[in-house]
């Protein structure tokens, strides 16, 4: 893994960010396959996205 991406889960896990965001985060910006469908929720899939695009501009919605 690069820098940028140690960096962004360092300050998701300093905002606070719920875990459920922070794993779909992980593995949108791996590009890994998403969790079984049952198991999926709106903070995963937001996390999901803005890993997808590199960004943390949700993780404000999805606070513990």
């Amino acid at each position: 893994m690069n820098n940028d991406y140690f960096k962004k889960v360092t300050e998701l896990e300093d905002m606070n960010a719920s875990d459920d965001y922070i794993i779909g985060w992980q593995e949108g910006y791996q590009n890994s396959p998403k969790i079984e469908e049952q198991r999926l929720s709106d903070a995963y899939e937001a996390g999901y996205e803005d890993g997808e695009n590199k960004t943390i501009n949700n993780a404000k919605n999805f606070k513990k």
